[in-house]
């Protein structure tokens, strides 16, 4: 028997539902998001999540690095106004900074190799937050709509940051951390002081688009609970 054909919809809501599982506080939070950005919001959300998945999950990077590619070339589609993934169905319209994220996602596999420090961390994804925030200026209401806000790329590199230390652990904190802390400190001890670190530096909060506000008080919230010991809290 052929199974059915699965409808743009459905694939769509396939896409919105694998990222609300992973974020269920987003069901309370996004109470407090405009009705009508909210399913952009989550196809945002789930897309970048997508791409973080693809270049941090797993011990060998070659099937992020296929995925990864095949991103850049979809999102190049986006730039021209094509489309073959549900998600674009939401979000293709919405911008038209596609090619600048497509020409970012290379700083994602690179974002592997342990940074030196923590101010090379943040460089290192600097072309990708300064994409994420020229999309989110077109995407959400009353966001910073200079995509070259230095106030605005330093947040969005520092939630990359983040969103790293939560998938890869104690892999994704720079050398110097892992000096300072040393091998024999514990288990996660690295990364629970990167956590620490990350919180600490992390910048004020510009004027930018609700939905992004709310997901990084989301992200920070699981980032204190990291830093101390309570990851699965």
């Amino acid at each position: 028997m052929v199974a059915p054909a699965v409808s743009d919809s459905e694939a769509l809501d396939g896409f919105l539902h694998k990222w609300r599982v992973r974020w269920p506080e987003w069901r309370v939070a996004e109470v407090f998001v405009a009705t009508r950005e909210r399913e952009v919001a989550a196809a945002w959300f789930a897309l970048l999540q997508e791409l973080a998945d693809a270049a941090w999950n797993g011990s060998d990077p070659r099937p992020g690095e296929a995925k990864l590619g095949w991103w850049a070339e979809e999102l190049a589609g986006w730039a021209q106004g094509r489309r073959r993934h549900p998600l674009g169905s939401v979000l293709q319209p919405a911008s038209s900074h596609w090619m600048v994220l497509a020409a970012a996602l290379p700083a994602l596999l690179d974002s592997r190799e342990p940074a030196g420090n923590a101010a090379q961390a943040g460089a290192a994804l600097a072309s990708l937050a300064n994409a994420m925030v020229s999309i989110e200026s077109e995407l959400f209401d009353g966001a910073a709509t200079d995509g070259n806000s230095p106030g605005a790329s330093a947040v969005r590199a520092q939630a990359l940051l983040a969103t790293q230390l939560l998938s890869q652990g104690d892999a994704a904190a720079p050398l110097q951390v892992r000096a300072r802390v040393g091998a024999s400190s514990g288990e996660d001890a690295v990364a629970r002081a990167w956590a620490s670190e990350l919180l600490g530096t992390w910048p004020p909060v510009p004027p930018g688009g609700r939905p992004v506000r709310i997901l990084d008080a989301l992200l920070q919230a699981r980032l204190r609970r990291h830093a101390a010991g309570r990851a699965g809290a």
